[in-house]
């Protein structure tokens, strides 16, 4: 199966679930961050280059997956759950 036939089946579920495009957005750059990071051993220079984005960009994303304020108010609440 093809990464686009994957996706589409993830998005219908999502759909399905009523999961907000910013909170999908959010959830996918997390754990696709938090994957990088892993593959290249939380260096994030390394990993910043893997992503195509700079270190301190990197960083400040890092940063706000770890910060409840930045995080979408309606996904703190399913965690609540």
């Amino acid at each position: 199966m093809q990464i686009r036939d994957r996706m589409e089946i993830l998005i219908e579920e999502m759909l399905d679930g009523h999961i907000l495009l910013n909170e999908a957005i959010f959830e996918f750059e997390k754990l696709y961050i938090q994957k990088a990071l892993l593959r290249y051993e939380t260096h994030l220079s390394k990993t910043a280059d893997a992503l195509g984005i700079h270190r301190n960009t990197l960083s400040k994303r890092v940063a706000t997956y770890e910060t409840p304020a930045k995080t979408p108010k309606r996904l703190l609440a399913r965690r609540a759950k």
